[in-house]
């Protein structure tokens, strides 16, 4: 196992600008801990903040690691920087969540050289070289969508004009890109749906109020809407908020509003008919990123993907034991 920086040389990085958070327990690294670099889209939702917490939650001195975490505040050159640091720290691994899907060979190709695998987390990227990273771990994105889709079929059935309106997350990202395929696809499918406008609401509530209010307020007439897809919990609360402001009413009789996460708080605005679907997307994954390592610890093969195995609610489905339960 690769050595961490000592103490004066990781003072030094400090020094030139470093802001990976340093380890808990002193300066100087014990030998006998994997050393895990993770770097970390932002905080930009309440899925974000909860696998930040799981991924601290795990990968603690207590359970034989020294963790250096990075949050990248939603850019992508401070991921890039980011890893860097984790190479010239001499991590053991590097955890990844990338923000977008594109720009990531160089880097990776950095990180191969210096004999430090990256297992990707949450999202994906796209690379013509799939060993530059271990493995990924996390959801299914186009299946989450082909699901979301699914029921919308069911609920309105045969010719049925549907008027959509498309609340997208933040580009490229794997979210985003794959949420958005469920939905075109089902547009072909059904010549009857209307699309009226895909907004990017960049997967937090502040932005996605402010398209939403805003795209109304250009309308000559108040809009027919029957259906908004929402890419994630945080875009369909701030969605919600501008739709009532605007005297919609959002639920059954009123906008069907789908959403990705199922937060506590998504599932409990879906218990209040508010949210008619919510699509689970499992933030918990430090237990099983510490997983991964371990295999390789032993000298295993990881596949290429690890889908994490998740659920779909609607408003009879959340019970008040459920919403005690969730953990995010």
């Amino acid at each position: 196992m690769k050595r961490v920086l000592s103490f004066l040389a990781a003072a030094a990085l400090l020094l030139a600008g470093c802001r990976a958070e340093p380890p808990a327990a002193s300066d100087s690294a014990d030998s006998d801990l994997i050393s895990v670099g993770i770097c970390q889209v932002g905080a930009e939702s309440d899925w974000r903040v909860a696998n930040s917490e799981s991924m601290k939650a795990t990968f603690t001195e207590e359970n034989g690691y020294q963790l250096y975490f990075e949050d990248a505040q939603q850019k992508q050159e401070n991921q890039f920087r980011a890893i860097r640091r984790f190479i010239q720290q001499q991590v053991d691994y590097i955890v990844l969540m990338p923000i977008t899907e594109t720009g990531w060979e160089s880097v990776l190709q950095e990180a191969r050289e210096a004999n430090i695998p990256v297992i990707l987390v949450d999202r994906m990227v796209d690379v013509e070289d799939e060993t530059l990273y271990a493995t990924h771990i996390g959801s299914d994105f186009t299946r989450e969508g082909e699901i979301a889709m699914e029921w919308l079929e069911e609920k309105y059935p045969d010719e049925t004009p549907v008027s959509i309106l498309h609340i997208q997350g933040t580009m490229d990202s794997s979210a985003q890109t794959g949420r958005t395929v469920a939905l075109e696809q089902a547009l072909q499918r059904h010549p009857n749906w209307t699309r009226l406008a895909s907004l990017n609401g960049d997967f937090t509530q502040a932005k996605s109020y402010e398209v939403v209010r805003d795209f109304l307020a250009q309308q000559p007439t108040p809009p027919t809407l029957d259906v908004v897809y929402c890419e994630n919990d945080n875009e369909a609360f701030g969605t919600i908020q501008a739709l009532e402001e605007a005297g919609y009413t959002c639920g059954e009789g009123g906008v069907t509003v789908i959403s990705f996460d199922a937060t506590r708080n998504g599932l409990s605005l879906c218990q209040q008919g508010k949210i008619l679907l919510e699509m689970e997307c499992n933030p918990l994954l430090g237990p099983l990123v510490e997983e991964a390592i371990q295999a390789l610890e032993s000298g295993e093969t990881l596949p290429r993907q690890q889908y994490v195995g998740e659920a779909s609610f609607t408003p009879e489905q959340v019970t008040d034991a459920l919403l005690e339960q969730r953990a995010y």
